[in-house]
């Protein structure tokens, strides 16, 4: 288990663990981040991400990125 900022650009990765606070993972839940879901890395800007969620692209900062474990 690794954070989604060490997650291989192109590949599939399943959302093991979603941490944070309840508001945090709420947040996550709403833009499609969920347990047993599916996250690909498209690109990786400054630590930002930019992945594809649930066949949308989502743009998502370093810190929030930490809390997703793949």
């Amino acid at each position: 288990m690794l954070p989604l900022t060490l997650a291989k650009q192109g590949e599939k990765n399943t959302i093991l663990k979603i941490g944070g606070n309840a508001e945090t993972k709420q947040h996550l839940a709403d833009l499609g981040f969920v347990t047993g879901g599916s996250v690909i890395v498209i690109s990786e800007n400054n630590g930002n991400l930019i992945v594809n969620v649930k066949e949308t692209r989502v743009a998502i900062g370093r810190d929030m990125a930490a809390k997703i474990m793949v």
